[in-house]
């Protein structure tokens, strides 16, 4: 038996730069979120589980905060003896939901790609999420299975279609 074994590529993330082209598992919040902003458009290579759920936490977190901001300004723009809505206040945050959407649209979309492909399936199985009722639980059960190695196939400059083959010598 040899001293030196392969390193686990599920053991907590190193602390520091971490290389942006693989998973990071074992991700915290915080590496999670800046991954997610740096790799914004970046739809090849594979993302872990820790750092996709991470930032669908924060995603959450966050949408919900701004409508129930909405709707507590909402609530306040009411006259209380007509019950009619007065004033704009319930705009800003209603904006600011419709911006934050937006902004996070395509590295949503690009993240839940690079998940599929740390599942070893491809990218496209995304269009699942346009089957109205069941392709969200498609990309749910996708996005919650456990990587595997088969995904590496995804990773920036890893070989399409593997080596050529080459056919035995006959005489």
């Amino acid at each position: 038996m040899s001293q030196h074994s392969a390193p686990n590529p599920y053991a907590p993330a190193p602390t520091g730069a971490a290389d942006l082209s693989q998973p990071l598992y074992g991700a915290g919040i915080g590496d999670a979120v800046k991954r997610f902003f740096k790799k914004y458009a970046t739809f090849s290579g594979r993302a872990s589980r820790s750092e996709y759920w991470w930032w669908m936490l924060v995603n959450f977190i966050v949408i919900t905060a701004l409508v129930i901001w909405m709707f507590a300004a909402a609530a306040g723009s009411v006259d209380p003896v007509t019950g009619e809505l007065e004033g704009t206040g319930f705009l800003f945050p209603y904006a600011l939901i419709g911006l934050w959407s937006l902004a996070t649209l395509v590295p949503s979309l690009a993240l839940t790609v690079r998940r599929l492909h740390d599942g070893g399936f491809n990218g496209w199985l995304i269009l699942l999420g346009l089957i109205p009722g069941v392709g969200g639980i498609a990309i749910l059960v996708f996005s919650l299975m456990p990587s595997k190695p088969e995904g590496a196939r995804f990773d920036a400059g890893a070989q399409q279609y593997g080596a050529y083959p080459q056919a035995p010598y006959q005489s």
